[in-house]
């Protein structure tokens, strides 16, 4: 059963937080909603997420060492 994680988890095979979706065996899905882990997620299973882009400034190196060795 496809579930929407309401708190964070972490296991031997996974590690979720609030919001991830991931699919678990129908006994483990029961167990995590009536402990508020989770709750049953809408729709299909979860598309790949696009790449997250790093804010800030590039790691530029200036090629221009300023040294007088001509």
């Amino acid at each position: 059963m496809l579930l929407k994680m309401t708190a964070g988890l972490s296991g031997p095979e996974f590690n979720l937080k609030p919001g991830d979706e991931y699919e678990f065996e129908d006994a483990e899905a029961a167990r995590l909603i009536e402990a508020g882990f989770a709750e049953k997620a809408d729709g299909e299973a979860p598309a790949a997420a696009p790449a997250a882009k790093k804010k800030g400034k590039a790691n530029v190196v200036s090629t221009e060492t300023g040294d007088a060795a001509d």
